[in-house]
């Protein structure tokens, strides 16, 4: 802004200045011409004009004649010398010349000297001045903007700290309020100022409800992974007591007393077998195995294992494929959630009934369907079947050796492929499971 303004103040001033000289100036060029001035005779009046416009403006003023040859010089010292420059030639073509050299501080004017009956240029006066005075009044003005240029540095950046200080307390109140709440906390922040502030504060909101969620279902999990895998042990120290407490324990007591032990431990182990799986499950996906799998017999051979638990209690096993399926899945994790959900089919059924396993494929997943006839999932419950140790019938899930989490594992490996589970049941009338899983597998 400062270039600016002092740029076109002297280009008005220069400007300005040339004006009034050329205006001064032509009026003098006619008189040279009407009083033969420019053919040799002598005038004191022009003389008088002239020296009177030199002293005006500070300059010097030269009067050129057609043949060049310098006839006035209000400077006394380039008479009767010649001269030729462009600017000159260009006057005796009929046009006017200005030339302002900034770097020297003058402006030099040509002006053409006609005769007033024929028109014709008979001669050129030439003027020039100094712009000390314009540059001086640039300069002056320049200092004054230089002056302004200060106190308003200082005035914004005063503002500017004020106006940072304003903007950012907002948000200097979020720091000091998550400070202050330090952990998983059931407090929640509140600072309306901005818009942003704003969101802030409602994504900080439901972050900690997130996390407290999560802490809740932490604690619950170690709660219950306590007291399952305190329980046979309980029980085993009961049952060895027992025992211990009595002499001459009959031979039939102690075998009854040693298989209750024994399955306690069975009980023990297959708990701690499904809390590694569950962890496994809970690793990164650097740790799935990828590799291409043939469906089709994975189910197969997960069915032939099953066959006999189902035979057992007269359960019917049917598988039902309708194409060859080639997917991108980890085997083993895989093969470990379909089990589950197959066992369970035949673990909850009513004896005499069926577990009806089908699978399909599309373009981009492939399907499968676990369907039994068994007792069925009540409404209530059918949100949590998937909650680590999560029982619809605790006795009933005991009796059966169930643990409550093999349906958090299945869970846990379908969504590591990415996939999806859904349950479809009504108490006493059997339960559906439906597996969605990418064909292929996406990091």
């Amino acid at each position: 802004m400062k270039y600016v303004i002092l740029e076109n103040y002297e280009t008005q001033g220069v400007d300005q200045k040339r004006r009034l000289i050329q205006s001064q100036s032509q009026q003098i060029a006619e008189e040279v011409s009407t009083s033969s001035y420019i053919r040799g005779e002598t005038s004191q009046l022009v003389d008088s004009e002239l020296i009177q416009l030199a002293n005006l403006f500070n300059g010097r003023v030269i009067i050129v004649n057609s043949n060049f040859r310098i006839i006035r010089d209000t400077y006394g010292i380039d008479e009767d010398k010649y001269i030729i420059s462009e600017e000159v030639l260009q006057s005796f073509l009929g046009k006017n010349s200005i030339n302002y050299n900034k770097d020297y501080r003058f402006l030099e004017m040509t002006i053409p000297v006609r005769n007033e009956e024929s028109s014709e240029v008979e001669g050129i006066m030439i003027i020039s001045v100094p712009t000390t005075d314009v540059n001086d009044a640039s300069e002056a003005l320049g200092n004054t903007v230089l002056i302004l240029q200060i106190i308003l540095t200082v005035l914004i950046c005063a503002v500017a700290f004020y106006m940072s200080h304003s903007l950012t307390k907002p948000f200097s109140k979020i720091t000091r309020s998550l400070e202050a709440v330090g952990g998983v906390s059931e407090e929640t922040i509140s600072i309306p100022d901005y818009t942003e502030t704003k969101l802030l504060a409602e994504a900080y909101n439901r972050m900690l409800q997130r996390m407290q969620t999560q802490e809740d279902s932490r604690q619950e999990f170690v709660s219950n992974v306590s007291h399952e895998l305190k329980t046979p042990i309980t029980s085993m120290k009961v049952l060895a007591d027992s025992l211990l407490a009595q002499d001459n324990v009959p031979v039939e007591l102690y075998k009854e007393f040693m298989g209750d032990i024994a399955e306690e431990i069975d009980r023990e182990n297959k708990i701690i077998s499904d809390l590694l799986s569950l962890v496994k499950m809970d690793r990164k996906s650097s740790d799935v195995n990828i590799q291409e799998t043939n469906i089709n017999q994975l189910i197969e051979l997960i069915l032939k294992r099953l066959r006999p638990i189902a035979a057992q209690r007269d359960i019917e096993l049917v598988l039902e494929s309708f194409k060859p399926i080639i997917a991108e899945v980890d085997e083993t994790k895989l093969t470990l959630a379909l089990s589950n959900l197959i066992e369970n089919g035949i673990k909850y059924n009513n004896a005499g009934g069926w577990v009806h396993v089908s699978l399909n494929v599309d373009s981009k997943y492939f399907f499968v369907k676990v369907e039994d006839s068994g007792m069925g999932i009540p409404a209530e419950a059918q949100e949590h079947i998937f909650e680590r140790f999560y029982r619809v019938d605790k006795s009933h899930s005991r009796e059966i050796g169930g643990t409550g989490l093999g349906l958090a594992i299945t869970r846990s490996a379908v969504l590591l492929h990415h996939g999806a589970i859904k349950v479809y049941s009504k108490e006493g009338e059997g339960t559906t499971f439906t597996v969605r899983i990418p064909l292929k597998y996406v990091e």
